[in-house]
């Protein structure tokens, strides 16, 4: 075989990467500016047990609490408020919050004077007093938000937050998922989901703080 049959012709381009196109926010005029942890209010969503073990476990969910501990922590030493969200499933089933497998961890547990608001769909908005608790704390523009699951209640809340008027950013080392069958049948991996549901958000929703950190300097 000659080496031209094997070797890539000089004149053969490199592919090039992919380009990226203009988000929904910058077509729109929205910034995507992180806002300073103080002047936001937290809210963590459905860090609950049922994500770290049996069948609704997810990727990297202990790497998550973890993050979303240190976030709770820096929440309340900014003097921010703080609403907590859980969904209840109803009893036996993996988010019964009567049981111990539905509650919130302990890593993030409420303090005194931090509202637990129970939702039962994943827009933490809809059917819940979420909007009403945060009228009455006079929440500015500014929410963060963490928790389970990325493509299912922090995006879809992130969705409500953002038709209501409000300015949300997720932190996306405090956020898991898990991985699932696609349309095709081929299992889409939690990393994919993941990036696709944080690029989703970002799109238009609001900005995507990679890190903790980026919102503490």
């Amino acid at each position: 075989m000659s080496p031209s049959a094997t070797t890539p012709s000089a004149t053969t381009p490199a592919p090039s990467a992919p380009v990226p196109s203009a988000t929904l926010r910058e077509v729109s005029g929205l910034d995507d500016r992180l806002p300073a942890l103080g002047d936001a209010t937290l809210v963590m969503i459905d860090f609950q047990n049922t994500y770290r073990r049996g069948v609704m476990a997810l990727e990297g969910a202990e790497e998550a609490l973890a993050a979303g501990a240190r976030l709770l922590a820096a929440a309340r030493a900014a003097g921010a408020p703080v609403v907590h969200i859980v969904n209840d499933g109803g009893e036996g089933t993996p988010y019964d919050i009567r049981a111990e497998i539905g509650a919130l961890a302990d890593e993030v547990a409420p303090a005194d004077g931090e509202p637990v608001v129970v939702k039962q769909f994943p827009d933490a908005f809809h059917r819940t007093d979420l909007e009403r608790i945060l009228r009455e704390r006079n929440a500015g523009p500014d929410l963060v938000l963490a928790g389970f699951m990325t493509h299912m209640c922090v995006s879809f809340t992130a969705q409500g937050a953002f038709g209501l008027g409000y300015r949300p950013t997720v932190v996306a080392e405090a956020t898991a998922t898990r991985a699932l069958p696609g349309p095709d049948g081929t299992v889409v991996s939690a990393a994919a989901l993941q990036a696709a549901a944080l690029t989703t958000v970002g799109d238009l929703f609001g900005p995507v703080a990679p890190r903790v950190a980026d919102l503490t300097g």
